[in-house]
């Protein structure tokens, strides 16, 4: 379920679009090729990053059994 403020959020963001002006961004301009290249790479890395800290968080562990050795009278097979 989408909370209220993030409904109101999406719903006041055309109008919030409609104000900007075409042209009125001062001091944008096109990124340097050495900054793009850095940018797209810190991302891959911080990916890279998420991807195995997800992974080594997910993987399931084993753990030993308490009490393996004994034998119990409803347990066939063990013993």
């Amino acid at each position: 379920m989408i909370p209220p403020g993030n409904i109101l959020f999406l719903l006041l963001l055309p109008v919030a679009t409609a104000q900007i002006t075409p042209g009125s961004c001062s001091g944008c301009g096109p990124l340097s090729l050495p900054l793009l290249a850095g940018l797209v790479a810190i991302d891959a890395v911080v990916s890279l990053l998420i991807v195995v800290v997800v992974f080594v968080c997910a993987r399931p562990r084993s753990r030993p059994t308490q009490g393996d050795n004994k034998v119990y009278i409803n347990m066939p097979g063990r013993g």
